[in-house]
C-alpha cells in the first residue's frame, strides 16, 4: 500500500492554523500587557492623588477617586487601590484605612500609629516616614541595636547613601542622626569601648511610647509575605527570626 502522501493545500491548511493561534496568543498578551500598564499608570496617578490629601489631613472616599482619578476603570478599583495602598506604605509610610464601609471614606495615617507626619519643612510635597519605619524594623531584627555600618548597608540596597540627597528623603545622615534624634525616635549613640569610635542606633523613647515590636513584626511580616522585594535589607535568618518572634 502507498504511503499517503501530504498536499501542499493541507500543509499549508496546517501553517494558517498555527500562524492563526500564534496571532491569537500574542494579541492576548499584549492586551494583557496593555491592561497591566493601564492600572500602573492608575495607581500612580492615584498615589499622586491621595499624597496631597495626607498632608492636609484630608479623608476621600471611593466616589471621589473614581471620578477624580480611576474614571473607565471602575471595575478594576479594588485592585488599583491595593496597589496605590502597598505603595504608600512601603515608600511613605503611610497606611490607607477605610473608616466608614457604608460611604466608603478613607484615612491617610501614619503607619504603626506614629504621630510623626514625616514632613520636616512646609515645602515639602512628600512625607519621609517610610524611610524611619523601616529603620525601626531593621534595628528590631538587629536584636534591638543596628550598627551604623548596618543601617548604611540597608540603605544603600535601597539606593539611599550617605551625603547624597535622596529625591524623597533629602540629606539621609542629618534625618537620622539630627532630626529622628531630636524627635525621640532613635538614639544614636557611641559604641561601649569603641575605638576608634563606632556608632549605633537604637528605638527612642518616642517609638516606645507609640508603637509595639509586635506590631513592627507583624507589619513587616505582612509586606514580606505580600512581596520579599519589599524588605531586600534582611537576610533569610533575619526573616526566620521575625516569623519565630511574631
Amino acid at each position: 500500500m502507498a504511503a499517503p502522501t501530504w498536499s501542499q493545500s493541507e500543509d499549508e491548511g496546517v501553517s494558517s492554523q498555527d500562524e492563526q493561534e500564534t496571532n491569537s496568543r500574542e494579541d492576548s498578551e499584549d492586551s494583557e500587557s496593555s491592561l497591566h500598564d493601564a492600572l500602573y499608570l492608575k495607581m500612580t496617578e492615584l498615589v499622586e492623588f491621595l499624597l496631597p490629601k495626607y498632608c492636609a489631613k484630608q479623608s476621600t472616599t471611593k466616589a471621589e477617586m473614581l471620578s477624580k482619578v480611576i474614571k473607565e476603570y471602575e471595575d478594576q478599583f479594588p485592585e488599583i487601590l491595593s496597589l496605590a495602598s502597598d505603595f504608600m506604605q512601603v515608600l511613605f509610610g503611610i497606611d490607607v484605612e477605610e473608616v466608614d464601609p457604608s460611604t466608603h471614606t478613607y484615612v491617610l495615617v501614619t503607619t504603626l500609629g506614629l504621630t510623626y507626619d514625616g514632613m520636616v519643612s512646609s515645602g515639602q510635597s512628600m512625607p519621609n516616614t517610610g524611610l524611619l519605619v523601616m529603620l525601626l524594623r531593621l534595628i528590631l531584627a538587629e536584636g534591638d541595636c543596628a550598627s551604623e555600618e548596618e543601617v548604611w548597608e540597608a540603605l544603600n540596597v535601597m539606593g539611599v547613601h550617605d551625603g547624597k540627597e535622596h529625591w524623597i528623603y533629602g540629606e539621609p545622615r542629618e534625618l537620622l542622626t539630627k532630626v529622628w534624634v531630636q524627635e525621640g525616635y532613635l538614639e544614636y549613640q557611641q559604641v561601649p569601648n569603641s575605638d576608634p569610635a563606632r556608632y549605633q542606633f537604637l528605638w527612642g523613647p518616642r517609638a516606645h511610647a507609640e508603637t509595639t515590636k509586635l506590631k513592627v513584626r507583624e507589619t513587616f511580616l505582612r509586606d514580606y509575605r505580600k512581596d520579599p522585594s519589599y524588605v531586600p535589607y534582611l537576610s533569610e535568618e533575619d526573616i526566620s527570626d521575625e516569623e519565630e518572634g511574631a
